[in-house]
């Protein structure tokens, strides 16, 4: 118990003043005009609120990741708390913030172009591609993940199978990919990120009004199938505390940032409200079941996180309070898939330089990729989440690189970059060298390889950075 309230209260603490010094470091100017002003065109570039935009950002990046994975990482134990906490302030809203005001500072660019301007015109091919397909793939997830909890509140008939639910889902997507972003996202949107803040506050105080032992935290793993902590634990809850997806929608909110004094609030302020559902999801996983861990494994081995979700909220907050939380969680990945879907479109169409004003080259665009999306549904669930994982946390780890070279450019502190970088480089690394889904390397060659290729990619920062000096054709000044 003592360690989850410590755990929060240290993300907020870290919002305060962590949070605080990242702003400073990178230099938000309240005076400098941002793209929501200089290219506002009713589509998606629009000036809100900062109110609406950090519940928006925040509702965009909370998918399934801070839920379904912190479910899924609460069986290592809480050893979890740790890792969301630090994830989350040296990593995750480090990794949002210069997403998203990087993209403030480019008027309002995708992540791939950032990706390019600072790493190169090799890096941007790259991560245009990377981050479609990933975009996809998390659209894809968002539709199944919500499709199964629907079908499964026991509605009669028609309403009780998830093809049904994946066909609403797959429609509303596409309507809300190409009509401009105030319409549906800037109106429900806000209201829907408020309710899910809600949700998790409810489940969080039951957890504490009715008395349930939330273990403290140790450094061991508790897996059931005798998974280690490093490095399954730091790919496995990634939304929670570092992700990849999140670098794809921040740009969408910098086309929308009023102000920039606002991007602490709504980007590093967005991650650290993701890191408490998480921190919530997961004390309540560990705690609810009988048995504690043993009994959130037999939950997950009968019905995935899935089943988590309904048992613990149907458990804390009854059957009213239980099925507008289900809902909530349901509203969560639907309202992140959209805006995969969204992103997608944007970063193939600044690769393309085709004007999104007209709808036809919108729908060009869209209606490939929804295909794509679809078939995608068609493969097992656990299979394309364990790709988006990996892929999520690469993703990051290229943005945060990324960061760092435009900190080191401008004369600015890198390390807040770029040591989270090597942190996560030598996660991704190890991961795909062990991992099943990967080469399946033994743990003896793994680690030690894990942790050679994140001092390489040290040294060859430290080389590019030279290079860069040396050449005034890739230096890049601030703008």
């Amino acid at each position: 118990m003592i360690s989850f309230l410590l755990s929060l209260a240290a993300l907020v603490l870290g919002y305060f003043s962590y949070g605080a010094f990242v702003e400073k470091v990178f230099g938000a100017d309240p005076s400098r005009r941002t793209p929501a002003h200089t290219r506002e065109d009713g589509i998606d570039f629009v000036p809100l609120s900062w109110r609406s935009t950090f519940l928006i950002q925040f509702l965009n990046i909370a998918g399934l990741g801070p839920i379904y994975g912190a479910i899924l990482g609460a069986l290592y134990g809480p050893a979890a708390f740790l890792w969301i906490v630090l994830g989350s302030i040296f990593a995750g809203g480090v990794h949002d913030y210069f997403s998203g005001m990087l993209s403030v500072r480019h008027e309002g660019k995708s992540i791939s172009e950032i990706v390019g301007i600072y790493l190169g015109s090799q890096m941007k091919s790259g991560m245009i591609a990377f981050s479609v397909i990933l975009l996809v793939l998390i659209g894809t997830v968002f539709m199944s993940g919500p499709a199964v909890l629907l079908a499964n509140l026991g509605f009669p008939g028609l309403l009780a199978q998830s093809n049904f639910w994946l066909a609403i889902i797959l429609f509303y997507y596409f309507v809300a990919t190409v009509v401009p972003i105030d319409r549906i996202i800037g109106r429900i949107y806000p209201l829907f990120g408020a309710v899910l803040l809600i949700m998790a506050s409810g489940i969080g105080s039951m957890l504490l009004i009715k008395g349930y032992e939330i273990p403290e935290i140790t450094f061991r793993s508790f897996h059931p199938d005798g998974l280690p902590l490093w490095p399954m634990l730091f790919i496995t809850i990634a939304c929670g505390a570092v992700s990849g997806f999140h670098s794809t929608q921040s740009p969408i909110m910098a086309r929308c940032l009023p102000d920039e004094k606002y991007g602490r609030r709504i980007f590093y302020g967005a991650m650290i409200a993701e890191g408490a559902i998480a921190l919530i999801w997961a004390a309540a996983a560990m705690s609810f079941f009988p048995g504690g861990i043993a009994g959130l494994s037999e939950v997950t081995g009968a019905g995935g996180a899935a089943l988590v979700v309904k048992n613990v909220s149907l458990g804390l907050l009854g059957s009213v309070g239980g099925i507008l939380a289900i809902l909530g969680v349901i509203a969560c990945p639907i309202t992140s898939g959209d805006t995969a879907f969204r992103s997608a479109r944007l970063t193939i169409a600044d690769a393309m330089s085709l004007d999104q004003r007209p709808l036809k080259n919108r729908l060009t665009i869209a209606l490939p990729i929804f295909a794509i999306g679809f078939s995608l549904t068609l493969i097992d669930f656990s299979i394309v989440w364990r790709y988006f994982s990996f892929s999520n946390q690469a993703l990051a780890t290229i943005v945060l690189w990324t960061s760092a070279v435009y900190l080191s450019d401008n004369d600015k502190f890198h390390w807040i970059a770029t040591l989270p970088a090597t942190f996560m480089t030598a996660v991704v690394t190890t991961y795909i060298l062990q991992a099943s889904e990967g080469f399946g390397l033994p743990a003896t060659v793994s680690y030690p390889a894990g942790v050679v290729c994140a001092a390489a990619a040290c040294g060859l920062f430290a080389t590019f950075l030279r290079k860069r000096s040396l050449s005034s054709a890739y230096s890049v000044s601030e703008q």
